[in-house]
């Protein structure tokens, strides 16, 4: 029999009685009379949630049950009848007072840095004097049924497990790619730069274990936070709402938290943070709820330009190179078989083996500046570890196959002789030929991998069919114009005339600007269509960087113009040539731009901020005024 109880020392310890020996483990330090409201209370024994999923996460014969957490190395099992059940949170919005205790308890029972907290507390208002509405909103994991962080992160940091419903992540398996933190609605996973990790709410589970509520939770001087198995709403409390005003789409991960919000409010509540948004009652399916749409405040159209770095800038350049080196090796590779003899390797073996090499080093640049990306770039090989579930390690493993192929591919061709001891010719032919088709076709298998890495709900303005044709058309502009511009190159030098060659090369790159033009223009129409952060995202496209969006599309245009006009005139000789060099360098700033602001202008389905916290206003005002070198404001100096 098992049995929680309290010792002398203010210990809490599980006692298991019989077969004639008894042992106490300490779990927590609790207080030796812990009142009644922190302690946790018994479920009402609902059996699914208000998503129809089981609330019971462990039945009858589980393996799973009776299993220890062996938390702080504690081998205790907590005798909580239900311990196998989904917990979560109730917040009661008409008791919250914006005190920040729930922060402070919960910082500091995780001793988190001053830039980093588990739980924050934002808030909207609405309405003008004196009939004014404020709705504060603690927010921290809400351990969801359906945990986007746990399917996105690639080395499996994450786990959902049985007892509590708790998803919990070990820092310690983290990389730092910060993955989980885009997929996450309600800015949950906090990555520390400083570290170079991932860290979170842990549910207070070894506060669970010996029946104590969450640090924040006692922590609450207005009984506003409470917590629970879900569905059991506390005490004095009549709603178990899914959403309130500010709340991010809980269809997107299903999470396990609940609401209570009774007080009538506006029509329209705002965000105070940066963020250009506006929460509007509506009433869909004979419900109340508040959507976000753009808060059309004035705004000038400017350039941007100082703005349009960000933490990703090496994710600019590695997929820009990525998909380049791809374009460019399926240019090279199947030109000759679709009748452009002039790429073949015996047409001209040393510029078509330095273009291989060149590709390769590229590639090789792009990877080291991927991997150093990362907070923690020595564990780059963990990102193999979710492949079920994580287009980031599907994307890697795409990349990986083709750099490979690729690798095998340029030495076994570009440098024989160092195999002719080991292989005969004819298989190390062989073996050329099959690593090149693998490197044709793992380089669009990867593409369309790292594609799907952005096709984030918690990220509208990526969520669009858009990106693919961003990236496939950068493939198809990009690789042709630099075998292009080599063999331009060479054939001028040697007196020959270039212009054919290129009239050929030039379609795939008038294809792939077009495709990239269709998809921005649907792309924008679309966003504007699906109104909140989509059209929050267009907004900022429009003003903020209105004018550098202007330069990017007239970019567009123009390249599709030029190129198309090159090809049909057919122009040689130096004239020509430098013409096609400045066509390349329009493009690929063109290009930069574009995927600059791809990074930059992505507005999330975010929880609200403060005037002072959670603001990337605030933020960037911290940088540039100095405050940000006061630790206790919350910001590091650095933007990283």
């Amino acid at each position: 029999m098992l049995k929680v109880g309290v010792d002398k020392h203010g210990f809490a310890f599980i006692e298991a009685s019989g077969g004639g020996c008894q042992s106490q483990v300490p779990a927590f330090k609790a207080r030796p009379n812990e009142p009644a409201c922190d302690l946790l209370p018994l479920s009402n024994d609902a059996q699914v949630n208000q998503w129809g999923t089981p609330i019971d996460l462990a039945g009858d014969g589980d393996p799973l049950a009776g299993k220890s957490l062996k938390i702080n190395g504690s081998v205790a099992v907590s005798a909580n009848p239900d311990r196998y059940k989904q917990h979560g949170f109730h917040f009661t919005a008409d008791n919250c007072i914006g005190c920040h205790a729930c922060e402070a308890a919960c910082s500091e029972k995780n001793n988190l840095p001053a830039h980093i907290s588990f739980r924050s507390v934002g808030y909207v208002e609405g309405g003008s004097y004196p009939d004014f509405r404020r709705v504060n909103i603690s927010m921290a994991c809400n351990h969801c049924d359906d945990p986007v962080c746990l399917k996105g992160c690639p080395t499996r940091a994450y786990t959902k497990f049985a007892e509590y419903g708790a998803v919990l992540q070990d820092p310690d398996i983290c990389f730092g790619c910060g993955y989980c933190t885009w997929v996450c609605p309600y800015n949950a996973p906090q990555l520390d730069p400083v570290k170079g990790e991932v860290s979170k709410c842990n549910m207070c589970v070894d506060r669970l274990e010996v029946g104590l509520k969450p640090a924040c939770v006692s922590a609450c001087l207005a009984g506003a936070l409470d917590f629970g198995v879900v569905e059991t709403p506390p005490e004095n409390r009549v709603q178990a709402k899914l959403e309130i005003p500010g709340f991010p789409d809980p269809g997107i991960t299903h999470p396990n938290i609940r609401f209570q919000q009774t007080r009538d409010l506006p029509r329209e509540m705002h965000r105070t943070d940066s963020m250009p948004l506006v929460y509007v009652k509506k009433e869909e399916a004979g419900k109340i709820r508040y959507r976000p749409q753009v808060a059309e405040t004035p705004a000038a159209r400017e350039w941007g330009f100082e703005k349009l770095r960000s933490r990703e800038d090496p994710l600019v350049i590695f997929t820009l190179i990525s998909q380049t080196v791809i374009g460019a090796f399926l240019t090279l590779f199947l030109g000759p078989l679709l009748g452009l003899s002039v790429l073949s390797p015996q047409s001209h073996p040393t510029a078509w083996t330095a273009l291989l090499f060149s590709l390769l080093a590229f590639e090789t640049f792009a990877l080291v500046i991927s991997t150093a990306h990362l907070g923690k770039p020595q564990r780059f090989y963990r990102a193999f570890y979710n492949l079920r579930w994580s287009p980031v390690s599907r994307e890697v493993a795409g990349i990986a196959v083709f750099f490979n192929a690729l690798g095998a591919y340029t030495l076994l061709s570009g440098a024989p002789g160092l195999f002719s001891w080991l292989l005969p010719q004819s298989l190390t032919q062989m073996v050329q030929d099959a690593a090149g088709w693998l490197a044709a076709l793992s380089g669009p298998v990867a593409l369309y991998a790292m594609y799907r890495i952005y096709r984030i709900k918690a990220r509208p303005y990526w969520d669009h069919w858009q990106v693919a044709s961003s990236f496939f058309g950068s493939m198809l502009t990009l690789g042709p114009l630099v075998v292009a511009l080599t063999y331009a190159g060479v054939l001028a030098y040697e007196g020959q005339a270039f212009s054919g060659l290129l009239a050929v090369l030039a379609w795939p790159m008038v294809l792939g600007l077009a495709m990239e033009g269709l998809g921005l223009i649907a792309h924008a129409r679309d966003l504007e269509r699906r109104g909140g952060e989509a059209a929050a995202s267009h907004r900022d496209q429009r003003t903020r960087f209105g004018k550098t969006y202007i330069l990017r599309n007239a970019g567009l245009i123009a390249g599709i113009a030029l190129v198309a006009a090159l090809a049909v005139m057919h122009a040689d000789g130096a004239p020509g040539f430098w013409v096609w060099v400045l066509a390349a360098l329009m493009i690929v700033a063109t290009a930069l731009i574009g995927r600059a602001l791809f990074y930059v202008l992505v507005i999330p389905t975010t929880m609200p901020g403060a005037f002072f916290w959670r603001n990337k206003g605030f933020e960037e005002h911290a940088r540039a005024t100095g405050l940000a070198k006061m630790p206790q404001v919350g910001v590091l100096p650095e933007a990283h």
